[in-house]
């Protein structure tokens, strides 16, 4: 007979509970579950020779639920349920069932409950998962304030602890701003007297100093608290004087206000050519600070150029490519937590000037060239079977061409053909396992970069058989149109593409006779190109990529972090 069909038999003990509540138990059973019920059991009712327990704060409906678990390892945990069920699980000691709890409160978490969750757990042993949801709450801080009615609840002391950590996730401190100007106007009375040491969490030395001046310092909260003022005029004199405070080095001291918090997305720059020769170099950015980091770990088998790359989780795929001798069918593996390599499954051809995509977990790589000839053929990895497996050739010879994924569908332009340099452009459909012709683009291009961007497909960049393209278009799937969009600050081709903190960047790449370093971004609401910080590495032929939600993400950024660039301008392409 199973353990639950003895479970009102020959019981040796009786819990009594607060709600009047009584369950017969044994107490062998509740003790392999509970280290609270062994302890209980072994020392204190052993020696009082006593079976009954007094269990107070557990209501029945908890206690059967508990019992369900610990006699048949399951139980029906509800969005109703799981907080009291947690908090007894937790108590009574059952690790199994605090970890069932836990497991639950991950599958739905949401920007909606995430705060209360993290407050759960935070008073409760889940350290683990309590790291993990105050991760997501950093994470989706955005959304988190603009939506969230449990943010509108949060104490004082515990807003002022997320909003000054370095972990938050705030593209703006303005965005910050707003979203503390909610919590207080959900009970300003009582919360205009916090404003001063909110303030001083928001890093409003990164401010537009038009927004600064122009919408917080006149903010009735501001001006009627006379304890922030002192701050607020250090903090101005700041704005004012940063733009011509300079040092030897360009640089400017930095001080909590002005402290760039730690990105949770990392841009990386992966490979190519510096100078004459492939290379392994890997320059990782950060988007807060603005600057480029160059990375240790580079990969051990050594250097490739004309590659891909492609991300699942936080594992880098570097794929196919030259390292200088040979075209490669290699695939290499970087663990970006770990910050290790490994070799997984080679293709089943090499591939030098190929396109990589990921849709669906699933790595596809299309076309390129083996060292004999241009090719039409096109395979997926299944990075959980370890395989590559051929998929419907393209209609066309491609190397030298990009690819992007937008809307279930992998969407491939340009390059060249053996003969001649395409604008044709066709899209793979992974349901039918077919490749269909789309309109071409108005300009030819090879060596572009293509990524898909607010429903549309960019393509950008390139060489047109005469000269390096500062042009971009973008294609509307709905329309089968595609348009021109603002020209590149630079012309280039072998650049690197990405899409960082909704924002396209172009990253390195081939001018003419010059290798570049030059990195910028296409910001489509502002329908321009703007200028960030230079790689350290002038580079062609590499391949960028993002790493989403990295745990370790500090140790991708940059260290100098007491120091910041007195130019923090964004300068338009039509701006100078």
């Amino acid at each position: 007979m199973e353990l639950n069909g003895l479970r009102n038999f020959l019981c040796d003990a009786v819990i009594r509970l607060e709600d009047g509540g009584i369950f017969a138990v044994h107490r062998v059973v509740l003790s392999a579950h509970s280290a609270y019920f062994r302890t209980l059991f072994t020392t204190q009712l052993r020696i009082q020779e006593n079976t009954d327990v007094y269990l107070p704060g557990v209501t029945s409906e908890t206690m059967n639920l508990i019992l369900d678990y610990t006699y048949t390892k399951n139980v029906n945990i509800t969005h109703e349920n799981v907080f009291q069920l947690l908090m007894s699980a937790d108590y009574l000691i059952v690790p199994g069932l605090l970890k069932l709890c836990c497991d639950f409160l991950r599958g739905v978490m949401a920007t909606e409950n995430c705060i209360g969750i993290l407050r759960l757990v935070s008073a409760h042993f889940c350290s683990s998962f309590e790291a993990e949801a105050r991760r997501f709450v950093m994470r989706n801080f955005v959304e988190v304030s603009q939506q969230s009615d449990e943010f509108l609840e949060l104490p004082p002391e515990e807003l002022q602890a997320l909003i000054g950590s370095d972990e938050l996730n705030v593209g703006t401190e303005e965005i910050l701003w707003e979203g503390v100007l909610r919590w207080i106007n959900h009970d300003k009375e009582n919360r205009k007297c916090h404003v001063a040491e909110l303030l001083k969490r928001v890093r409003l030395g990164l401010m537009d100093r038009k927004y600064f001046v122009e919408r917080l310092m006149v903010h009735p909260y501001v001006t009627g608290n006379c304890e922030s003022q002192p701050f607020i005029t250090k903090v101005n004199n700041y704005l004012h004087d940063s733009g011509s405070i300079t040092q030897k080095d360009g640089e400017v001291p930095i001080t909590d206000f002005v402290r760039p918090r730690i990105p949770h997305d990392i841009l990386f720059a992966i490979g190519g050519y510096r100078g004459d020769n492939p290379t392994n170099v890997i320059e990782t950015y950060d988007a807060r600070a603005d600057r480029w980091f160059e990375v240790e770990a580079v990969d051990p088998a050594g250097p490739r150029a004309f590659h891909g790359t492609a991300v699942i989780g936080f594992n880098i795929y570097v794929i196919g490519g030259y390292n200088g001798q040979d075209y490669l069918s290699s695939c290499r593996c970087f663990n970006a937590v770990e910050k290790t390599w490994c070799e997984v499954s080679p293709m089943n051809k090499p591939r030098c000037y190929l396109s990589v995509a990921v849709l669906e977990g699933v790595v596809y790589a299309m076309g390129g060239y083996d060292g004999i000839r241009r090719q039409r053929t096109a395979e997926r990895y299944d990075y959980q079977k370890n395989q590559w497996s051929f998929i419907a050739p393209m209609n066309v010879r491609r190397s030298d061409a990009s690819a992007a994924t937008l809307n279930g569908k992998i969407y491939i332009v340009g390059g060249f053909n053996g003969e001649d340099i395409m604008k044709s452009a066709e899209v793979y459909d992974p349901k039918t396992n077919k490749w269909t012709i789309i309109p071409a683009m108005n300009f030819r291009r090879s060596g572009l970069s293509c990524i898909g961007y607010h429903g549309h497909v960019y393509a950008i960049g390139g060489l047109d058989g005469r000269t390096r393209r500062s042009s971009g278009e973008k294609y509307n799937p709905t329309t089968g149109t595609w348009t021109l969009i603002p020209h590149m600050r630079n012309p280039r081709s072998k650049f690197g593409i990405e899409v960082l903190e909704d924002k396209i960047f172009a990253i390195g790449g081939f001018t003419c006779a010059t290798t570049k370093h030059e990195v910028e971004y296409y910001d489509d609401n502002s329908n321009g190109w703007f200028g960030v910080s230079n790689m350290n590495a002038c580079r062609k032929a590499l391949s960028a990529c993002i790493v989403m939600g990295l745990p370790n993400a500090s140790e991708y950024i940059h260290k100098n972090m007491d120091r910041l660039s007195k130019n923090r301008q964004k300068v338009s392409a039509h701006g100078i």
